[in-house]
């Protein structure tokens, strides 16, 4: 083969599976309304079950439905006839997913979860099989013809397949009013988590480690404290009540060597950033990361409500927490 006979065949599958998504989209009627609801209604857990490829997809909806707030686990058909069948409790809902709608291991379970009264969602390619027939609730994932040019492996049918179980997880998070931050809980050890969980407090510098002088001090007693803070920067206070009156930073230093000052008996509010910006201990680290892009500053004092000096961090902290 020619390499452009492979970019023919590529472009050919992915035109074939686009056009089994966008068939998708007519389909969709008051069965996808209900499935929405009977997701958002279940007391329990999702049980999705699925038996060879679609039973991949299967478990990635599984895992798409637990991430957005509908919790959910995969359930292998081959097994449950053995006992795993026994992790599904009268709270619960199934949705199952076979193409042909008659795949064996699935069609044994039918039975048991009428039984047990377990509502039934199906994804299949015939309206007409047995596991249509008797779902409480049918989508029709059918495609013309699979991506693979012998017609057997199954391609077009598990994406179209993929994507309705997209479909059903997003229009649910939507109707529950998920968050990013709801998202982040389940994504504890992630970017993402790291990204929305992390609190400035949780990074700060507190007590001795912030840098602070009085407004009074020196160019070189600020100097000094900046040092041994190691921060690039010291908060300037009002010695009578606390009060942050401003902030001196490298840059200020740079530009108030610019002028020449001695620095024994310069004083740091005549070069001080007066009005700094600061942020609360509450905020999430990374708006203090857009904090310090919008202003093009490299450090922050934390303030709590009542403006009152909590903590003080730096770009080093954030890339130290992950957070850049």
């Amino acid at each position: 083969m020619t390499q452009h006979a492979y970019l023919a065949l590529g472009i050919a599958v992915l035109k074939a599976e686009a056009e089994a998504i966008a068939a998708l989209i007519d389909r969709l009627d008051s069965g996808f309304e209900q499935a929405c609801e009977l997701i958002l209604s279940c007391k329990g857990r999702i049980v999705v079950t699925g038996m060879g490829k679609s039973g991949h997809i299967g478990n990635k909806i599984a895992a798409t439905l637990a991430s957005t707030g509908s919790p959910a686990f995969f359930m292998h058909p081959g097994e449950a006839s053995h006992g795993d069948l026994g992790m599904i409790t009268e709270h619960d809902l199934v949705i199952a997913l076979s193409n042909s709608g008659e795949t064996s291991e699935i069609t044994l379970l039918l039975p048991m979860l009428k039984r047990m009264g377990i509502p039934l969602i199906a994804l299949t390619g015939n309206t007409k099989s047995t596991l249509a027939r008797i779902a409480d609730i049918h989508l029709d994932v059918s495609v013309v013809k699979e991506a693979c040019p012998l017609g057997l492996a199954p391609t077009s049918s598990t994406t179209a397949s993929l994507a309705m179980g997209d479909a059903l997880a997003v229009a649910v998070l939507q109707a529950r009013g998920f968050t990013e931050e709801d998202f982040a809980m389940s994504h504890p050890g992630g970017n993402l988590g790291r990204r929305l969980l992390l609190r400035v407090s949780d990074i700060m510098h507190t007590g001795d480690q912030i840098p602070l002088v009085n407004v009074d001090s020196s160019l070189k007693q600020t100097l000094l404290e900046m040092t041994n803070k190691g921060l690039g920067m010291a908060g300037v206070i009002d010695s009578k009540n606390n009060a942050l009156l401003g902030i001196y930073t490298d840059g200020d230093l740079r530009r108030t060597f610019e002028q020449m000052p001695n620095i024994e008996t310069a004083i740091v509010k005549d070069f001080m950033t007066a009005n700094c910006v600061t942020i609360k201990a509450h905020c999430i680290a990374s708006e203090a990361l857009k904090v310090m892009h919008d202003h093009r500053i490299n450090a922050l004092m934390v303030i709590d409500e009542n403006d009152a000096i909590q903590g003080a961090l730096n770009m080093h902290d954030l890339l130290r927490a992950g957070v850049v």
